[in-house]
């Protein structure tokens, strides 16, 4: 008998016979429990900063260098014909309503056009409009993997793509970047991870967090990986085109010529408008190798809810079109980087690390940990020019108090 149940004995005459059945009458307790998707889901960033003492200097002013959001200090706008655009969307009355659930076709096609290129052109009906990029990389990642397969991960890399595969039940495979060759992706590394099980591998440029660009052979090389194994690339590529002068981002769907393609981006980094909601799902499948299960999987799945925001889907086209390009210029400066912590011995990780930073000099980063990627930390570069100044000068301070050089016949930190 199951002890949250109670049972009571039942008589009853049947064909002259007696017989006794046992009923469920009732339960003697509440008992709910989350689903196995919810306990299995975690977040990595808001485990780590959840669980750390912060205690800022009540001398010195917090500055945050931990949050990838470049709206927050209010120093990068967004472009008035964004803001525009929105505005006359809002008046139209138009875009209240529902909307499809991939998106209106009218502003799928502003997302293929404004993609679109010889290489490798686009129709709307190659978009699907979500709810920011990070939906994009859950309905990629969902219409890919099933339950017993597993997928190809950056490390260090942004740790959603964990959350969403963990919460599905899908193995994460993590292969190395190497910072000693601006974070490439270590070919062989990566080519000894794949098994027959293997659905996804995602590749995510520029990357986050290492703020690196591939070239366009690094490129062609990851392509070439991919193609000799069939495996679809999940591109993760929010921050393309944010690059400094004299890097060329490439996006991996114009370059190749028969792996299937995922191209997930959005309006949050290069329109500096994360709270907007507003991503999607670009397929580069021009050997038809996804076939039409992939497309339609992708639709049911942009059926589970009722898809991005209507009111920015309405602007989107505005908003893509109109957008000029010094707006783009003014604001590459949005790359993270990191910065190692192995020569400060008296601190047992990068959460000690951080949580002495912030104790001493009031200047919070994030721990790499939160990357798979211990003994650094990231700082985001977004904040106004004089603060990040003053930053990098508590920063300077502390690492001079602490750093021990690894050899007995190293220099200590002179800048």
């Amino acid at each position: 008998m199951n002890e949250k149940d109670v049972y009571e004995n039942c008589v009853y005459k049947k064909n002259g016979s007696i017989n006794i059945a046992k009923l469920k009458i009732r339960k003697l307790r509440w008992n709910i429990r989350a689903s196995e998707m919810s306990r299995n889901t975690l977040n990595p960033i808001r485990e780590i900063v959840d669980g750390m003492k912060l205690s800022p200097n009540p001398d010195k002013p917090m500055i945050a260098l931990s949050i990838g959001d470049p709206t927050v200090f209010r120093n990068l706008p967004t472009d008035e014909r964004v803001l525009q655009a929105m505005k006359d969307a809002i008046d139209s009355q138009q875009y209240n309503g529902y909307a499809p659930s991939v998106g209106y076709l009218q502003s799928r096609e502003a997302v293929a056009n404004f993609y679109s290129c010889p290489e490798s052109p686009l129709e709307a009906k190659d978009v699907i409009l979500t709810s920011g990029c990070s939906q994009a990389i859950e309905l990629a990642i969902s219409v890919l993997c099933n339950k017993e397969n597993n997928i190809l991960v950056p490390c260090p890399g942004f740790s959603l793509y964990k959350t969403l595969a963990d919460s599905l039940g899908i193995q994460v495979k993590l292969y190395n970047l190497q910072p000693e060759q601006s974070w490439e992706i270590n070919l062989q590394h990566l080519e000894s991870l794949i098994d027959e099980k293997t659905t996804c591998l995602i590749v995510n440029n520029p990357s986050n967090p290492c703020g690196s660009v591939y070239s366009k052979d690094h490129l062609l090389q990851i392509l070439s990986v991919a193609s000799r194994h069939c495996i679809p690339i999940l591109a993760d590529e929010i921050y393309g085109d944010m690059v400094f002068p004299g890097c060329s981002f490439y996006s991996l769907g114009s370059l190749s010529g028969d792996v299937p393609i995922l191209s997930c981006g959005g309006l949050a980094k290069r329109w500096l408008v994360p709270g907007w909601r507003m991503g999607w799902i670009i397929i580069h499948d021009r050997n038809q190798a996804f076939g039409t299960e992939i497309r339609e999987g992708l639709v049911k799945l942009s059926q589970r809810i009722l898809g991005a925001c209507t009111i920015v889907q309405g602007a989107l086209v505005d908003i893509l079109n109109n957008t000029p390009d010094e707006f783009y210029c003014s604001t590459n400066n949005f790359l993270k980087v990191g910065i190692e912590i192995e020569n400060f011995p008296e601190f047992k990780n990068d959460v000690d690390f951080t949580e002495r930073l912030v104790t001493e000099q009031s200047v919070f980063c994030l721990p790499a940990m939160a990357f798979e990627y211990p003994n650094f930390f990231r700082i985001v570069v977004t904040v106004p020019e004089e603060v990040m100044v003053e930053a990098c000068r508590r920063i300077q301070e502390f690492c001079q108090q602490h750093y021990r050089p690894c050899s007995p016949d190293g220099n200590d930190l002179d800048q």
